[in-house]
């Protein structure tokens, strides 16, 4: 539990109500979708278009966080419809990838958590065994993609392992944590700068593990720093330590949330990336709204007189993007606007509702609000 003002008291309060009331009205019209986006004000639905695609288990995700936070049976339901239908995915094996952790983790992971089915243990423990698969044991890192890409690792992985930390625990067989740590070592050398700024993605030599060359992804460039890649090693690293208990998995974390919050503490609104031209300012809510969780589980994790600086910055992302990029009007699907996937996407497809924005911005509310289950 955080001790939170009586004025962030009041905000936290305010914005959960105002996300249930919301919710409740938005849930009944999206049942038997998986969104991913929203366009027009109204989601998409990726049972259509992609049942294999990396976001699909953040709307069942939001659904099991609204269902902690309020013991209201709708979600709940939308939560397990939408396990089910992520059940095609397993059938199309050759499209996943390392992101079967944002799959499952947070659907059927956090449904066996709660539950204790059978089936949910199942998924989850299936999700945990593909990503477990990926594991290059000599360059001691997780393969991100398919294809021809066998060396490259990205700083999204971090956010993707917490399920083998699950696994290792779950089956008693170290096997799985030996995985998770051995990637999170690599990245920490090949992908955090020593100012705290995040490669998004680094070609790693199969064999020794030590980088080749670098991407700037989803970024402005090569040596630019995007946004939600940060945020990825903010939330990733600080869970990594929740799980193991490994000092430098914290340090880690509190030094990306530094660089991040010094980019972002002039209006606390996030851009796409942060080394880029002035011009035209792109910006990116998800950014914030993960790396306001991941600040939040910092201040969990650290001395009393540490606390603030992290509590404070979460508070301060939330407060900004709840006041510039929040619609609270029931009618339109989503809550978080302005997310951006990658700074070069076109104008059309920057400043749009993005599913793990939501998912994110409620998971951020939800830990003010002191619920304590860990849902990575």
């Amino acid at each position: 539990m955080f001790n939170l003002n009586e004025a962030d008291r009041k905000f936290t309060e305010e914005m959960w109500s105002k996300i249930d009331n919301k919710m409740k009205a938005v849930v009944p019209r999206t049942v038997g979708k998986i969104p991913s986006k929203s366009e027009n004000g109204k989601f998409d639905n990726m049972v259509e278009k992609d049942i294999t695609w990396w976001t699909n288990g953040f709307w069942p995700g939001m659904m099991w966080l609204l269902y902690v936070g309020t013991k209201n049976d709708i979600y709940k339901n939308a939560a397990e419809i939408a396990e089910e239908q992520l059940d095609a995915a397993f059938s199309e094996y050759d499209l996943l990838h390392h992101d079967v952790g944002f799959m499952w983790n947070i659907s059927s992971g956090v449904n066996y958590r709660l539950f204790g089915g059978k089936k949910s243990k199942v998924r989850t423990s299936i999700a945990a065994d593909i990503l477990a698969s990926r594991y290059n044991a000599s360059g001691k890192f997780i393969r991100a993609w398919n294809e021809d890409k066998v060396g490259w690792v990205i700083i999204d992985c971090m956010m993707n392992i917490p399920i083998l930390y699950w696994a290792s625990r779950e089956y008693n067989d170290p096997r799985f944590k030996y995985i998770a740590m051995n990637h999170a070592d690599t990245v920490m050398k090949t992908h955090i700068r020593p100012d705290g700024s995040v490669n998004h993605i680094v070609n790693l030599d199969t064999v020794t593990g030590e980088p080749i060359e670098s991407f700037g992804g989803q970024g402005y460039c090569d040596g630019s720093s995007w946004s939600r890649g940060q945020a990825w090693a903010i939330y990733g690293y600080v869970l990594s330590y929740i799980h193991t208990g490994k000092q430098e998995y914290l340090d880690t974390a509190k030094s990306v949330a530094h660089y991040f919050i010094s980019c972002v503490c002039g209006d606390w609104l996030p851009r796409a990336d942060f080394r880029c031209p002035d011009e035209p300012v792109i910006y990116d809510s998800t950014a914030g709204a993960c790396a306001a969780c991941g600040m939040l589980e910092i201040a969990r994790c650290v001395g009393e007189h540490e606390k603030k600086l992290y509590l404070n910055a979460a508070l301060n992302i939330l407060k900004a993007m709840e006041k510039e990029f929040c619609c609270w009007d029931d009618t339109v699907d989503s809550i978080l606007g302005m997310g951006t996937g990658a700074y070069h996407e076109s104008p059309q497809e920057r400043h749009t509702p993005i599913i793990y924005g939501d998912y994110f911005f409620i998971e951020a509310i939800y830990k003010l609000k002191g619920f304590d289950m860990l849902f990575w």
